[in-house]
């Protein structure tokens, strides 16, 4: 009986959090940046729920920064984010001096919103452009010139494992290094089980608790072709803010 109560207080306490935190974030950044990115969104309510899909709920804007350093950018690098919903991490990624960055999402009603957000956010743009795009990811080829992939935890299962073996190809096709981030980084297993991913950072959750700072984690990896022998990275630890 204890038990139960603890778990049911641990889950109310989360959800009031999580709460305040996404009612911050749309106060203090999406009202005066002149955008709407901070309301989760249920696939049900757009009809598209499906096996492997998980439902929108926005990173947070200073995740990207928490993991990779604009100095670690040049104008040749090429972002994608993997499910980008109503493109708050591609408006994040827009301030770092990228040739281009692209977002993917499965539902044109979101896209239409992540139009909106990049025509209106009041927030300075280095990058060359940004293109939106609305397709399944199972139909989308993965560019030979993204060398950065971001990842919100927007699959799971199988349809995770395809989209790791998308990457893989264009990186067959086209030898180069690629970072990819991933946020709550679930399907980790599946994907080290490759033996093409190397863990080269970690940025702790900002989540009250170990074992919901650990779950919300934000992860970089770098994946490179099999015809290259690059030396291993140095593991590092970012600190939460």
């Amino acid at each position: 009986m204890r038990a139960r109560m603890v778990s049911k207080t641990r889950m109310v306490g989360k959800q009031i959090y999580t709460f305040l935190r996404r009612t911050l974030g749309a106060v203090l950044v999406d009202r005066p940046a002149g955008v709407d990115t901070a309301r989760s969104v249920k696939l049900e309510e757009l009809g598209l729920s499906g096996e492997g899909r998980t439902h929108y709920e926005p990173s947070g804007w200073l995740d990207l920064r928490r993991v990779l350093r604009r100095s670690e950018v040049s104008g040749e690098d090429v972002f994608l984010d993997l499910g980008s919903g109503k493109g708050r991490v591609l408006l994040a990624a827009a301030r770092y001096p990228f040739r281009r960055v692209i977002g993917v999402e499965l539902s044109a009603e979101l896209n239409a919103i992540a139009e909106r957000n990049v025509r209106d956010y009041r927030g300075r743009h280095r990058c060359g452009e940004i293109e939106l795009v609305t397709a399944d990811v199972l139909d989308y080829e993965i560019p030979d010139d993204v060398t950065v992939v971001y990842a919100y935890n927007p699959f799971m299962g199988e349809l995770f494992g395809a989209v790791v073996e998308k990457l893989l190809a264009s990186v067959d096709r086209r030898p180069r290094q690629v970072r990819l981030i991933y946020k709550t980084p679930l399907e980790e297993s599946r994907m080290l089980a490759t033996g093409r991913f190397r863990l080269v950072k970690v940025a702790r959750g900002l989540r009250p608790g170990r074992a919901w700072s650990q779950k919300m984690s934000i992860r970089m990896y770098v994946v490179e072709p099999t015809s290259l022998d690059a030396p291993a990275p140095i593991l590092a630890a970012t600190p939460g803010a």
